[in-house]
């Protein structure tokens, strides 16, 4: 960092201009399909995703950027040195002026396009961006000097970074195999256990509908529906339409598993007990007696997906009947609390967004673009 915080001193002490990308480089478009897109191709071929495919014959031989027209935008970048093919509604950026290191670009467009295109894109949900936008958009140009320190920087940042974040992957991967080794051990039945069905322990149970009238994108009490379950929601309904539905109709218990019996079949949130409303009959739960088996042990035996899916309309899903007809195996309250006490420890190092190794995955990625970002921040010069 003293060394850039030196050479920016010495070579622009009153700041570093900015260009737009027109009046430094070539933008436009490929003519190729998605499916040309070959197995056995010899160049790179680079679509509207963050995977590259391959293709047998080229369009480009070049140092560029790409990046998407649509879908993606502001979140796929790539940097292509070489011969390279390129989709038609995917964009090159290639720079015409020595003065410009691609590469630098690179990294600065990485760090900032996305805030760009929220103000510029053609749909407020980032869509699609167009030739004009890309053009348009204000680069600094530095000093050469200045540019490919940087770059010798974040090159070497990044591959660290790179090679921390594939260790540690690896290891949250080996303790993911470890705990699904153990749940379907320790969830396996053995002489002490009991077969039950679900609706021996409980009786399916789903919140009072909610038309779409009633609700708004913003307000008092989330509502969680099939596409927002187990993530942020999109939809809200009063407190006091809250209250009232809650008092008189089926409401989930403090600590009850809600499972989703659509779209991702058989997803589970533990209810918090906070205040929150749920999509009737796409998200249920059953209200199982914890003298019997506890919620937590249900948790970890719905993991196991003990249920039969109904196919036979044009959208699976899973009815109340398959829920109440899917059979688990009971052990005694003391084994359970042993079970969940061992899968909780797991649970907890692999899945904690606040701890563990996903954790420092992100920490590693954070740290990453902090200082990327600081690196890229320049004061413009005026005039």
């Amino acid at each position: 960092m003293h060394r850039i915080e030196n050479l920016i001193t010495g070579l622009c002490p009153n700041g570093v201009p900015f260009t737009d990308i027109k009046s430094v480089a070539e933008v436009g478009t490929g003519s190729s399909n998605g499916n040309e897109a070959d197995e056995n191709g010899l160049y790179p071929f680079f679509i509207r995703s963050k995977t590259v495919k391959l293709k047998c014959s080229y369009e480009y031989d070049e140092e560029a950027i790409i990046i998407p027209g649509e879908g993606g935008v502001g979140e796929i970048f790539h940097y292509i040195n070489g011969k390279y093919a390129l989709h038609q509604r995917v964009y090159r950026i290639h720079f015409t002026e020595p003065s410009i290191d691609t590469r630098f670009v690179y990294y600065y467009m990485e760090a900032f396009f996305k805030k760009f295109i929220l103000r510029k894109a053609v749909s407020a949900t980032v869509t699609s961006i167009r030739k004009p936008m890309i053009e348009s958009i204000q680069i600094p140009v530095p000093p050469l000097e200045v540019q490919q320190e940087i770059v010798r920087i974040l090159d070497h940042f990044s591959e660290l970074t790179a090679e921390l974040t594939a260790e540690l992957t690896a290891e949250l991967t080996a303790r993911k195999e470890q705990y699904i080794y153990y749940r379907n051990r320790l969830l396996t039945p053995t002489s002490q256990s009991t077969w039950m069905t679900l609706g021996d322990i409980g009786k399916v149970a789903m919140c009072k509908r909610i038309m779409k009238a009633e609700t708004s994108p913003s307000g008092d009490v989330p509502f969680y529906k099939i596409g927002t379950f187990g993530k942020e929601p999109d939809a809200y309904i009063s407190k006091a339409k809250y209250e009232e539905y809650r008092s008189k109709y089926p409401f989930p218990k403090r600590g009850d598993i809600l499972i989703s019996a659509a779209g991702t079949i058989g997803r589970t949130v533990i209810y918090d007990g906070e205040p929150a409303y749920y999509q009737d009959s796409n998200i249920v739960w059953v209200e199982n007696d914890e003298s019997i088996v506890l919620n937590r042990y249900l948790y970890y035996y719905y993991q196991l997906q003990p249920w039969s899916v109904s196919t036979g309309g044009t959208i699976a899903r899973l009815y109340n009947d398959n829920i109440s007809k899917a059979r688990i195996s009971v052990p005694p309250l003391s084994e359970q609390r042993r079970i969940i006490s061992i899968l909780d420890r797991f649970d907890a190092l692999c899945n904690d967004l606040t701890s563990g190794l996903p954790a420092e995955i992100a920490a590693r990625q954070k740290q990453y673009e902090y200082y990327r970002d600081k690196l890229l921040t320049f004061k413009k010069r005026e005039g």
